[in-house]
Order: C-alpha cells, then structure tokens, then sequence
C-alpha cells in the first residue's frame, strides 16, 4: 500500500474495483493460464435470494480479509485474486459455479458455500478435485465427512444444540419446549441434539411443536407450548421467523425465557428490526461473534468492517472473515512449500496446512482435530433493554 494512501481508501478502491469486475472477476480476474504472481481463491454463496444476507455477509468478510492481506504484501509476494458467485442458495447453482471457479477460473481454494445443502452438493463434487474448500457457516453435521478437503469455521448444529440445552441446565430450567421449523436439516438438527442433551441433563421437554416453511402464525403451537407452563422455549430457527414467534408469543403473556442458535443473527438493530426491543428481554442464543464482545481483535475487526461497508458486522460476516483467514493459513503452508499453485501436491498442502494450523480468528481460535470440524468457544447472547447484543457467557470448547 502506497504511504499516502489510508486504509479505508484502499478498502473504498478495492470495492470499487471489484463492483467494476462485476462481482466475480468470473473468469476476469487474471490473465489466461494464470499469473505467477496471483493466487487465485473462490468465493460461493447466495448473493441474491431469500438468504442473499447470509451470503452476501459472508461474501464481504471474506473480501475484507483478502484485501488486507493484499495490502500487507499477500503470500508469499503474491496477491489473492478472488472469482465471487452467486449460487443462490441453490444445490444445483452450486455445483454448476463450483465447476465454473475449478475449470474456467483455475482456483486453488474457496471459501463457501455458505448454505448446508449447497455447501454438501459442492463437498461431494469437490472430493474428486481434492479442491480445498472452507464454508463460513454450513452446520450440519455430515457436510464434511465426504472427503479431507472440506473444512467449516462454525460449529455444527448438534454442538449448537447441546451448547444451549447445557446452558438452559446450568441456569436451573426444569421444563423446556421448542418450537422448530420442519424439512429443514438445520433446525431439526438443532432441536434433536438438544432435546437429547436436555433430557440427559434432567430438563423435561414439556413439549415439541412445529410449523412449515412459508408459516407466519404460530398461535396454535404456542397455545400448546404455553399451556405447559415451560421455563423456556428453544426456537432453533432463522431470526426472521423467530422474530415473530417471539412477538406472538408475548402478545399471549408469556413472559419467561426464549432460547436460541446462531439463526437468531440479526433480529434486531440491522436494516430491519424483527421483534421488540421490550419482547426480547429473557432471550439468550449461542454464536460465534458479537459486537458486543469486547476483544481487542472482535473490536478491531468490527472498525475495520464498518470502515470498509459503513455498517456493523454480523455473525456471518466474522464467520467469512475466519473463512477466509483459514483458507490463507493453507495456502501459506502450500507457498512455503515451493509448489506449484493448482498442482495436486499444492492443493493436498492446503488442505494439510489448514489441517494442521492453529488461527487466530475473529470468532476465537479455530484449530482442527482429525476432521474438518472446528475446535473452538461459542459465545452466549442476550439483549439489552434497547434491544443491543450483550454478551452473557463465552463458552470454551
């Protein structure tokens, strides 16, 4: 970076170029039969569509961290340039960019995809490539048992669920129900791992109800919940959903405890508030990052984010961030190695480098394990009286 130029400058200038690639550099992003002096890295999530926030929050923290690298010198000397798709959120979509980014892009790694059914569409086709690859927040258990090369900076959903059933026991709840959304890997997944964790720990679950994608009155099923007298209610669901079974729910008088995941990421204070700030008091949910956490490298991330795309980061915008840090660590170890980028040996170095490394994210230290799980603390949320994220409990791994 030139002496005279400011960071937020080179952050401003980096979007822009970007905007003007069209997004992607799909396929623009470097000269035919590559570059000796680029890396080339894949971006893949939903841009567009009903889950476009995760996708594009994942995209953008995943960006940030590459245009910093770039401007503290890259790997090795080499610059990362990034090819973004779109897959919509979509299996199919996925696979079809998947293809794009190896074939026509010639990438070493990618970051994504970000959505559990894409992102195991694209583990499976990955797996004869041996193309390393690194999803921000897939959190289904099986994404990535098809092959070594696949890898997750979140937790997974079984982790999400016993994390919060242990936590509803160690705040003394004797009797929980949940409320979760059917045909849906990650809400049912949450919800049986920790009504599985609960009753082990000697929660009743007084009751298990449920509704279908496209739903907006949950009256009848929290008219059954209610009628159970819980202590809490587990809602492993998305915030926009939750939102309103949280409003339902205290327009019925209940007045007690909500529990939640890592969904619940942005129910209040983004473009759109999606419950009361008044309705949320007595709500906690597990996840990875908060603005609210007051680390030196959580709040140095959250300035740098807010400097670059002039809003707060959320959850899924540090979880791209690590993403990305984690695909780096791999490309590194492959760098130092001397190898040739795109060659077998170069990608099976990424994928050992990354195995193998310990990284300093911002949603805690991510180390592996034998699998492509990540090792790593969650934090507990709850909600000020204004309706801010407080955090409430970091829980180590």
């Amino acid at each position: 970076m030139c002496e005279n130029v400011s960071r937020r400058q080179f952050l401003q200038a980096s979007a822009l170029a970007m905007a003007g690639l069209g997004l992607a550099g799909c396929g623009n992003g470097g000269t035919e039969g590559g570059d000796a002096t680029e890396i080339k890295v894949g971006i893949l999530g939903p841009h567009t569509g009903d889950n476009s926030s995760y996708g594009l929050a994942c995209k953008n923290g995943a960006q940030l961290y590459f245009d910093q690298l770039n401007a503290d010198g890259g790997i090795n000397g080499k610059q990362v340039t990034t090819f973004v798709y779109d897959d919509k959120g979509d299996a199919t979509e996925a696979v079809n960019a998947y293809n794009s980014l190896v074939q026509n892009d010639g990438v070493t790694a990618i970051v994504g995809a970000v959505l559990t059914v894409p992102s195991i569409a694209v583990a499976k086709a990955s797996v004869a490539d041996n193309m390393p690859c690194v999803t921000p927040s897939a959190t289904a258990a099986d994404v990535v048992t098809f092959g070594d090369n696949t890898f997750r900076t979140c937790v997974t959903d079984p982790v999400q669920g016993v994390v919060m059933a242990d936590f509803a026991a160690e705040q003394g709840y004797k009797n929980v129900a949940t409320l979760y959304k059917t045909g849906d890997d990650y809400n049912e997944g949450v919800n049986a791992a920790f009504c599985e964790e609960a009753e082990a720990k000697g929660i009743t679950i007084t009751s298990q109800q449920s509704y279908s994608d496209g739903d907006v009155d949950f009256n009848t099923q929290l008219t059954a919940i209610i009628a159970t007298n819980p202590d809490a209610i587990l809602l492993p669901n998305y915030y926009q959903e939750d939102g309103m079974i949280v409003t339902q729910a205290r327009q019925q008088g209940y007045d007690k405890v909500f529990l939640g995941v890592d969904g619940w990421s942005g129910i209040y204070g983004g473009p759109e508030n999606y419950a009361d700030a008044a309705d949320l008091h007595d709500c906690y949910y597990c996840c990875a990052f908060s603005v609210s956490n007051e680390t030196e490298v959580s709040k140095a991330f959250t300035e740098d984010y807010q400097e670059a795309y002039g809003e707060a980061p959320t959850n899924f915008c540090a979880l791209g961030y690590d993403a990305a840090m984690t695909v780096a660590a791999g490309l590194t170890a492959a760098e130092e190695a001397g190898l040739e980028a795109g060659s077998e040996d170069y990608k099976q170095a990424v994928i050992d480098g990354i195995a193998s490394a310990t990284v300093e994210g911002v949603t805690g230290t991510i180390s592996y394990d034998g699998t492509g799980d990540p090792v790593k603390s969650s934090l507990i949320l709850t909600f000020a009286e204004d309706g801010s994220e407080k955090t409430f409990d970091i829980i180590e791994a």
